[in-house]
């Protein structure tokens, strides 16, 4: 017989349950492999200039609770800003675990106008002769006139999920097999200042996440 909706968001539940409570007794240190922190990621992506933006306050790291975070906004003359947040987490053990981005957009006046995926080819590291494709997060935001073009997503050791749910079940399964639970949300944002524009501002976004992603390789365990 086949799972109804229901029962299948029932089993994830007592999964994920079943997962934290593991997480929350579970006392071994976890033991990373060497990286390299954000703030040394590379200024220059493609041909964009990279500057980084004010840090976040003190209240805005509490909520967070991240280990290492960069946002920069990445120039190019005659192009749109593209924005970059990166948010590493060593562990999720505490509770401080990670959330949708879309979790915040309503308490800053911004609201999803469109939701999907977008699949993208990118290469694993700079070296790499070969792609992979991922899945990420597409989104529109609107707050008033303006929009914003959101790409998103979960990373943990070699994998890419767009899914928070999923993401959240990997982190279970990592730390009974390898005893980690560390993983980093990725998120690069494009203005979009007049509809005329959306298509530039997809195309820009996907052509900085292929310059971008190969570097997360020193910064983001695997």
């Amino acid at each position: 017989m086949k799972a109804t909706p229901l029962v299948r968001a029932l089993v994830i539940s007592a999964c994920l349950l079943g997962g934290w409570a593991y997480l929350a007794s579970a006392s071994r240190a976890e033991a990373l492999p060497p990286r390299e922190p954000l703030s040394v990621m590379t200024m220059a992506i493609n041909e964009r200039t990279g500057k980084n933006e004010p840090p976040f306050e003190k209240e805005i790291l509490d909520v967070l609770g991240v280990d290492d975070y960069i946002v920069r906004t990445y120039y190019q003359p005659e192009t749109l800003p593209v924005g970059l947040y990166v948010g590493f987490y060593t562990s999720q053990r505490q509770g401080d675990t990670i959330h949708s981005p879309l979790n915040c957009l309503p308490g800053a006046g911004w609201q999803a106008v469109e939701q999907g995926h977008a699949f993208i080819d990118v290469k694993p590291s700079p070296s790499s002769p070969t792609t992979r494709r991922i899945e990420v997060n597409r989104v529109v935001i609107g707050k008033g006139l303006d929009k914003q073009l959101v790409y998103y997503w979960y990373q943990s050791r070699d994998r890419v999920v767009a899914s928070e749910y999923w993401g959240k079940i990997y982190t279970v399964l990592d730390a009974v097999r390898y005893n980690r639970t560390d993983a980093a949300l990725v998120r690069v944002i494009v203005p979009i200042p007049e509809a005329r524009l959306q298509q530039a501002a997809d195309d820009q976004a996907i052509e900085f996440v292929k310059g971008m992603f190969p570097l997360l390789e020193k910064h983001l365990p695997i």
